[in-house]
C-alpha cells in the first residue's frame, strides 16, 4: 500500500484517472510545509467532467434504483475495506487525530450505506373513479457538488450518495486544502460506477466559480461559508439551477442552573472544540446561567488545560491544528484583538510552535457586541456569556444572522424542550450536541442557507417532482 508522501494523485474523468500538468500544493497543518502535490483542473478538464456525466445520464437514471443501490452498497464497502490508508491521509491533509479520520471515513461508509435504505415515493394526490394522479420524483441531471475542508470525506458522502441514487450523475470538488483523500476515494470508486457516474476534480481557487457557472450543471450542491454561499448563489441565479445551501452558524448553546456541572462540563466542552472547533454546527457562544457560571467556567478552563493539542499522527492527542494557514490568521487575529480590547482571556496547554497550532480559549464573558462573539470563529475560541433571565438568554441567542444549530441543557427536559421551540434554528439538541442521522434531516435557518441534506427531504432535493394525471375508464364505457 502506499504511503500518502510517496503516493501520485489523479482527477476521476469518466471513469479514469485524469492527470494534469498543473498542479497544487497540499500542506499537512501540523507542520505547514507541503507534503503532497494534487492535480489542478482547468476549465477543459470541467467540460470534460460534465460531458462524461451528460452522456452517463442518459443510462444511469433509467437503471433500476435496486441496481444504484448495489453499486453504493460495493462503494461504501470500498471506503470501509480502505479505512486505515484514507484516514492516514486524512490526518496528514486535515490534521484530525488520528481516531477522529478513521471515525469520518468508516462514518462516511455508514452514511453511504444507511441512505440505501430510503425509498423515493410515489405520491398519490387523487385516486378517485374517474383519475390518478401520481407525483413521481425525477433525477436533474449532473449536478455539482462542492465540499469543505472541515468534514471533507463525509460532506462529500453526503451529497454523493443521495444524488446517485436518485438517478444523477455528479461532478465533485473538494477544497484545495483537503483534496487528496477524495481524489483517492474516486480513483477506488472508479470501477464501481458505469463511466461519468462519478468524476471528481479539484484545483485553485478559480474553479469553483467556474463550477457554479458552467451552463450545463442542473443542480449545486454546497457547503461552506455564508460569504461564498452568496456568490454561489448569484452564480446560479444566472441559469436558474436548483440550489442547495448548507452554511455558516454561529450557534449557541444554553446551560440551565439545575445541571449536574460535573457530568455535562466534558461533553459541552467536546461540542464547541470537536476537530479543534472547525465544525459549523459546534457551539460558538455558550450561555452559562450565573448561579453555576464559575463553576463551569473553572470546569472548563481546566479541561482546555488538560486536553492535548498536537499532531495528530501522535498517540493521545485530542485536538489537531487548525486546518489551514488563512483560517489560522483569521483565528490569531480574532484572539489579539479580544486581547487588545481587555477581555478575560482563559488558555489551554501549551501547543507546538510549528504547524497551525492555536491553544484552545476560553473568553470569560465578553459583551455580546464584541467581535468574538458576534462573528463565527471556526476555531478553538469559545466565549463564555452569563445570563439570569431566560426569556432574555433566548433573545440573545437569536440575536444573529445565523440559524443552524443550538441546543439547551437542563435536568427538566420539558423545560428545555420548551425553549428549544424558541431557537430560531434548523435543529437544536437537548443535553445532547453534534448528532446526526442519515435518516433525519439537516437545515438551516436564515442566513445558514436553504434547502436540506440527510433523510428522505435530502434525497428529494436532488429530484424534480413530475405530476402524471391518469384517466381511468368509466365502468359503464368498459362494459359496452
Amino acid at each position: 500500500m502506499s504511503t500518502p508522501s510517496d503516493q501520485t494523485y489523479a482527477l476521476t474523468i469518466d471513469g479514469e484517472a485524469v492527470r494534469t500538468a498543473a498542479t497544487i500544493d497540499v500542506r499537512n497543518p501540523a507542520t505547514g510545509e507541503v507534503f503532497a502535490q494534487a492535480p489542478a483542473a482547468d476549465a477543459g478538464d470541467l467540460d470534460r467532467a460534465v460531458a462524461a456525466g451528460e452522456r452517463a445520464f442518459k443510462e444511469w437514471s433509467r437503471a433500476p434504483v435496486a441496481e444504484r443501490k448495489a453499486l453504493l452498497l460495493k462503494a461504501a464497502q470500498i471506503i470501509d475495506d480502505h479505512a486505515a490508508e484514507l484516514a492516514a491521509l486524512f490526518t496528514r491533509e486535515q490534521g484530525r487525530p488520528l481516531p477522529g479520520a478513521t471515525a469520518e471515513i468508516k462514518g462516511a461508509a455508514m452514511w453511504l450505506k444507511a441512505g440505501t435504505m430510503l425509498d423515493i415515493p410515489v405520491d398519490v394526490t387523487e385516486d378517485s373513479a374517474t383519475r390518478r394522479i401520481e407525483v413521481h420524483h425525477v433525477p436533474l441531471g449532473v449536478v455539482c457538488a462542492i465540499v469543505p475542508w472541515n468534514f471533507p470525506v463525509l460532506l462529500a458522502i453526503w451529497k454523493i450518495g443521495p444524488a446517485l441514487m436518485a438517478g444523477n450523475t455528479i461532478v465533485v470538488k473538494p477544497s484545495p486544502f483537503t483534496p487528496l483523500t477524495t481524489l483517492r476515494i474516486g480513483e477506488l470508486l472508479a470501477d464501481v460506477f458505469p463511466p461519468g457516474v462519478l468524476n471528481v476534480l479539484c484545483g485553485g481557487d478559480e474553479l469553483g466559480p467556474l463550477m457554479t457557472t458552467h451552463k450545463s450543471f442542473a443542480k449545486i450542491s454546497f457547503t461552506g461559508s455564508t460569504a461564498t454561499g452568496r456568490r454561489v448563489m448569484e452564480s446560479a441565479a444566472r441559469d436558474l439551477k436548483r440550489i442547495t445551501l448548507e452554511l455558516g452558524g454561529n450557534d449557541a448553546a444554553i446551560v440551565l442552573p439545575d445541571v449536574d456541572v460535573d457530568a455535562v462540563a466534558a461533553q459541552l466542552f467536546e461540542g464547541a472544540f470537536h476537530n479543534t472547533a472547525q465544525v459549523c454546527v459546534a457551539t460558538k457562544r455558550l450561555f452559562i446561567h450565573e448561579d453555576i457560571y464559575d463553576r463551569l467556567r473553572d470546569r472548563l478552563h481546566q479541561l482546555a488545560k488538560d486536553l492535548p493539542v498536537g499532531d495528530g499522527t501522535q498517540q493521545g492527542v485530542r485536538y489537531g491544528p487548525v486546518q489551514n494557514e488563512p483560517q489560522y490568521r483569521r483565528v490569531l487575529g480574532l484572539i489579539d484583538e479580544a486581547r487588545r480590547e481587555g477581555l478575560t482571556l482563559l488558555e489551554g496547554g501549551a501547543v507546538p510552535e510549528r504547524g497551525y497550532f492555536v491553544p484552545l480559549t476560553l473568553v470569560d464573558n465578553p459583551p455580546d457586541d464584541a467581535r468574538v462573539v458576534t462573528e463565527e470563529a471556526f476555531g478553538p475560541v469559545l466565549p463564555l456569556l452569563k445570563f439570569s433571565d431566560i426569556d432574555d438568554v433566548v433573545r440573545r441567542a437569536n440575536d444573529t444572522e445565523y440559524g443552524l444549530a443550538g441546543a439547551v441543557w437542563s435536568a427538566d427536559v420539558a423545560q428545555a424542550t420548551a425553549i428549544a421551540h424558541r431557537l430560531d434554528t434548523g435543529t437544536v439538541w437537548i443535553n445532547q450536541n453534534l448528532q446526526s442521522t442519515p435518516f433525519t434531516p439537516l437545515a438551516g435557518a436564515k442566513q445558514s442557507g436553504f434547502g436540506q441534506e440527510n433523510g428522505l427531504p435530502g434525497l428529494l432535493e436532488f429530484t424534480r417532482p413530475k405530476a402524471i394525471y391518469i384517466p381511468k375508464t368509466p365502468a359503464k364505457a368498459a362494459a359496452e
